[in-house]
């Protein structure tokens, strides 16, 4: 049955699951902030800024109005990056259908949410900012995604969490396509934790395998060794958070998500961690929180060296082990070289 969809942010993987929606014949707008985008896509059928070189179904419709997007819609998928979230929802409630709760919600941003209190995950700050009627019925949507392969109609799995077990389900209902295959999951702790500190680890990834690729020393085993021993901190960030299901670390959300994210060529935290090495881009930066301040200066988001900033903070309020995050974090605060940390780590990390 055709449904009607509104899909609130015009990145790549926002794009990418519009179009995945709209090829299977649903009613689909797309909100973007930049006029350039919503012209593309509808004139051009194409986010040539954010998802170049994929042609958009013609049922898939652009705008600029946020309360249009999400006006009178079955279901609402809210795709922003996690820096602007918060502000680009607040003004929601006020929209008849999110006001009385009768639009499913569902969330594809990654990372965390900073509060007086700490870092906050996503769904817990949505909460707050949304109708009451949404608490514990949002549905967080992860897994192992680039938004490129989506685009492409590529076999794709993905977690739909969610406290709200039908919700869930009405979720996997409309995502699932041929290229989509989807699970319900109820631990939505661990499913968002997977998402955020996974791009933690893969900007080390990407930061080793540019120092192995002109190394005697590291090669595919050393990899391996970190991707295990980030695994393990992700791990260990999720319990002590919350998560309620070992399995989450061991199936798409958690291990799946990871080996995508350190390892393929569309990765944007794994890209992040090269160019600190080839390109010495943390030159240009005073620390992380100036990196943090001025990040769309790079040309592309590595939403991991955000979401490191608030595993740093988790990290020492909940008196972690986190070699391998804490040391990126020295990394990106202009504390420690590159090639020192990924030394000292693999001499001492334990797994």
């Amino acid at each position: 049955m055709s449904q009607s969809i509104g899909v609130i942010g015009a990145g790549a993987w926002g794009t990418a699951m519009a179009i995945s929606l709209a090829r299977q014949g649903h009613a689909v707008e797309l909100w973007a902030m930049e006029k350039d985008v919503v012209e593309g896509i509808n004139v051009s059928h194409e986010n040539a800024k954010f998802l170049p070189g994929f042609k958009t179904p013609e049922n898939l419709i652009a705008s600029t109005d946020i309360n249009r997007v999400a006006s009178d819609k079955n279901f609402l998928i809210l795709a922003s990056p996690s820096l602007y979230l918060a502000k680009t929802v607040q003004g929601l409630s006020s929209v008849p259908n999110i006001a009385n709760g009768t639009t499913c919600i569902g969330v594809l941003t990654k990372g965390f949410i900073p509060s007086p209190k700490g870092p906050r995950l996503i769904l817990e700050t949505l909460e707050e900012v949304l109708p009451a009627s949404y608490r514990k019925s949002l549905v967080y949507i992860a897994g192992p995604s680039h938004a490129e392969e989506v685009a492409m109609g590529k076999v794709t799995g993905l977690i739909a969490a969610s406290e709200n077990p039908m919700n869930s389900i009405r979720f996997r209902e409309v995502l699932k396509s041929k290229g989509l295959l989807v699970y319900s999951s109820l631990d939505v702790i661990g499913v968002q934790i997977s998402a955020a500190a996974k791009n933690v680890v893969a900007i080390a990834f990407g930061c080793l395998d540019a120092i192995a690729s002109k190394s005697e020393a590291f090669g595919d085993n050393t990899e391996s060794f970190l991707f295990a021993a980030g695994l393990n901190e992700i791990m260990t960030i999720g319990r002590a958070i919350g998560a309620t299901h070992s399995e989450t670390f061991t199936s798409l959300s958690g291990v799946g998500d990871l080996d995508v994210t350190c390892r393929s060529k569309f990765g944007r935290n794994q890209r992040f961690g090269h160019d600190i090495i080839e390109k010495r881009i943390l030159d240009n930066f005073k620390n992380l929180d100036d990196l943090i301040a001025r990040i769309s200066e790079i040309g592309y988001l590595p939403e991991g060296a955000v979401a490191c900033k608030y595993v740093q903070e988790l990290s020492v309020s909940h008196g972690l082990k986190l070699p391998i995050c804490n040391g990126l974090y020295r990394i990106l605060n202009k504390e420690l070289e590159p090639k020192e940390f990924i030394e000292q780590l693999l001499d001492g990390v334990q797994i």
